[in-house]
């Protein structure tokens, strides 16, 4: 038997306020995406922005359709954006964050394990990690390198990609 242990670390930041202007800036745009949000049925709103290596911004918004579960995250509307159109200019970070009326958010939302499990692709197709900045608006900020922290046992299957 063989014991094993895995350690995830990230920095928090108390307000975007102490963020770098870039990333500051990253996060105000996800904040924009929120504007594109249709959800209606959830209320809570999710905005992603994605800084590409040229500067260039994406954005992507969460997606409700009532036929569940036809909706598509923030995340990967922006990721799929970036895969159709941009595949060759990397994304340098992404950040996320959400809204709703019906609560207070105290902290910052994660991505789903789809979400994840796309942004892993994403890093493997373009060869290296993003930054992943995780915005909570009147709250903290949390910032990682690289989908692995979230996700340490990804699924890759290389023989798929060779058939």
């Amino acid at each position: 038997m063989t014991d094993h242990e895995i350690k995830i670390s990230f920095t928090e930041y108390d307000s975007v306020e102490q963020l770098p202007a870039a990333d500051r800036q990253l996060c105000h745009e996800a904040v924009r995406a929120l504007i594109n949000s249709h959800s209606p049925y959830s209320k809570f709103k999710v905005g992603a922005a994605l800084l590409l290596q040229s500067g260039k911004i994406i954005h992507g918004s969460n997606q409700e359709n009532v036929a569940y579960p036809s909706g598509l995250c923030a995340e990967r509307t922006a990721l799929f954006n970036w895969g159709a159109n941009y595949p060759g200019d990397p994304i340098q970070a992404i950040a996320v964050t959400a809204h709703t009326d019906d609560f207070e958010l105290v902290r910052p939302v994660t991505p789903c394990g789809s979400c994840l499990q796309v942004m892993a692709e994403c890093e493997k197709m373009q060869q290296q990690p993003m930054r992943i900045l995780l915005y909570c608006q009147n709250g903290p900020v949390w910032i990682t390198s690289g989908v692995e922290s979230f996700l340490p046992f990804l699924f890759f299957e290389e023989r798929l990609a060779t058939r």
